[in-house]
This record gives structure tokens, C-alpha cells and sequence, in this order.
């Protein structure tokens, strides 16, 4: 049994880690969140100890070192501007960090990550779960199993989300990195794992509800369109009350991959678990992608565009 810590315990992700340590057999002996509703903790480990103020959590960390209570691994589910300092108090406190996506919102970050594992000796993992999602792992056989070609794939995904969104750190560029960071980042990952390094990046639109563009793959020309807004969800969709839309057309086929979702976070805690975890160098291609694309000027080549761009909301 390995003990874990939890930083960001009151966030929507947070359950699905303490779900994670739980169904791997670990034991949560800390938890910190500057908000206290964090009842949630009684459901899987009523005894673990619970801070509000960073300084005292590390400190508990501290003094929990040469014991038996000792934490192996500190798992980071706060804002995503936060999580390079969470990760480096981890490291520093002597535990593996297993951090959400995004890891970071800079790539120079990673590098600099690199360094303090080698000063640190622990190492820091990420949440790259569809990676073990079972229809995108089949895909991957499929692909490698197949002559090298470029493929042409759009990928489009709509999460809907409340005026919340906006007036929250996640949608403060600054602090979450914007939409293509936020609600793309492990698309972005999942594409580079199944086609190859990035080639060239266009970008089309990027604004507070929307991001889309284009990228040149070694194996894929993808379009791609993100968004928040349930206005771009399909009229038929909506009528039937759903808010969420996701799909990727490889070639015109339609890849499903909308179920399964509910144990891919376990699967990466049995992963890290078994050192077979997703580390700084799985998710540097990523980070650096939507790195570019918060930044890139727009472009306005037709040829290229998604066509959820020239969609009318109705």
C-alpha cells in the first residue's frame, strides 16, 4: 500500500483520483483545498488529515517523512496555473507527483521539471487517459498495422458549460491557458500519439467559447473545433436534451469513443503505479502545441478551416 496526498480536493476532477488510490488499494493520509466543501473525503478515506492553507499541508509533509505514513505520492488536481508550483512541492517533499492535465502551461516548464527530478531523485506523472482508452488503443493497432499515409481526420468537441465557466479561473487565459489548453490539451495529446509529430499549426478562431484550427501531422491533416458553447451542438442532439457533442472522422469513417471514460483515470494510477506512467517527455509534444496555438496569430485559410466554423447556430 503506497500513501498519497491530494491537492485540489473540492475540484470537479478530484473525485476520480480519490476513486483512482481507492480502487488501486492506497491510502489518502492528506488532502488540501483552500475551499472546505470537500465532504466527498468521507466517502473514501474519512481519516485522511484536511488543510485549507498550502503552508500547513507542506509542512504536514514534512513532518510525515521517515515514517510510516510517509507520502509516496502527491496527486495535483488544482487550476492548472497552479500546478508547476504543486508539482515542485511534491518533489521537494520527497514524493512522486501525479499531476492533471495540463502539467504545465509553458514547455521551458518541463525542462526545468526535468532538473528537479534529477535534483529531487522522484518523478513526476500525468493524466494522459486516452492513452488506455480501449477503442483509441484498437486504432492505434489498426494504424500501425497499415502502410504510413497521411490520413485526413476532424476532430470536433463540444462540452457545454454554464456562465460559471467564464467568471472562474478557467476562463482567465492566464491561469488555465485558454480553451485549447483547458478542454484540448489531451486531444491534442492523443492525436500527436496516433499520428505523429506536429508538422504545422494553423489557427482559425480562438475566443472565450471557441478555438479551432488546423494541424499538419506526419501521418494526419487534421481540422479541429472546440467549444463550450451548446449552440454548436447539432439542432437533432439538443432537441433530445444533450449538451455534449464528440466526434473524430478518420478518412470519413466515424471512430466511437464516446463511452468508457468512467475508469481511464484508474488505469493511469495502475500504470504510474506499475512505473509504466506517462511522464514529462510523453507530455512535452502536447504542451508545446497549445502553447503555440494561445499565441499564434490568426489565420483565415479557407482550405483548411473546420467546417463547424461556417456552422449557423440555430
Amino acid at each position: 500500500m503506497k500513501n498519497f496526498a491530494l491537492i485540489g480536493a473540492a475540484g470537479y476532477i478530484a473525485p476520480r483520483h480519490l476513486k483512482a488510490i481507492k480502487d488501486t488499494g492506497n491510502n489518502l493520509v492528506a488532502a488540501l483545498d483552500p475551499f472546505d466543501s470537500v465532504g466527498i473525503l468521507d466517502a473514501y478515506f474519512p481519516e485522511a488529515e484536511f488543510f485549507t492553507q498550502p503552508e500547513l499541508f507542506e509542512d504536514y509533509l514534512y513532518s510525515l517523512r521517515g515514517t510510516p505514513q510517509q507520502v509516496d505520492y502527491v496527486s495535483i488536481a488544482s487550476p492548472n496555473y497552479l500546478h508547476n508550483a504543486h508539482i515542485r512541492m511534491a518533489l521537494r517533499a520527497g514524493a512522486d507527483a501525479i499531476c492533471e492535465k495540463p502539467l504545465v502551461l509553458k514547455p521551458e516548464e518541463i525542462l526545468q521539471l526535468k532538473d528537479l527530478e534529477a535534483e529531487t531523485g522522484r518523478r513526476v506523472w500525468t493524466i494522459l487517459q486516452l492513452r488506455t482508452h480501449e477503442a483509441l488503443l484498437s486504432l492505434q493497432s489498426r494504424l500501425r498495422a497499415k502502410p504510413q499515409r497521411k490520413y485526413q481526420l476532424d476532430l470536433t468537441y463540444i462540452t457545454s458549460r454554464g456562465t460559471w465557466y467564464l467568471r472562474s479561473w478557467k476562463g482567465r487565459t492566464e491561469q488555465s491557458g485558454g480553451l485549447a489548453t483547458n478542454i484540448g490539451v489531451h486531444f491534442f495529446d492523443m492525436l500527436t500519439w496516433l499520428f505523429g509529430r506536429v508538422q504545422q499549426i494553423e489557427v482559425h478562431r480562438r475566443d472565450d467559447t471557441v478555438a479551432s484550427g488546423y494541424l499538419e501531422l506526419e501521418q494526419a491533416q487534421v481540422r479541429w473545433f472546440l467549444s463550450i458553447d451548446v449552440g454548436y451542438v447539432p439542432a437533432a442532439l439538443r432537441a433530445q436534451g444533450k449538451r455534449t457533442y464528440r466526434s473524430m472522422r478518420l478518412d470519413g469513417e466515424e471512430i466511437e469513443f464516446s463511452d468508457g471514460f468512467t475508469e481511464l483515470h484508474t488505469r493511469v494510477y495502475e500504470r504510474t503505479l506499475a512505473g509504466k506512467g506517462f511522464g514529462l517527455d510523453d507530455t512535452y509534444q502536447a504542451i508545446a502545441t497549445v502553447a503555440q496555438i494561445r499565441t499564434l496569430p490568426l489565420s483565415s485559410q479557407a482550405s483548411t478551416m473546420h467546417p463547424f466554423l461556417q456552422t449557423v447556430k440555430q
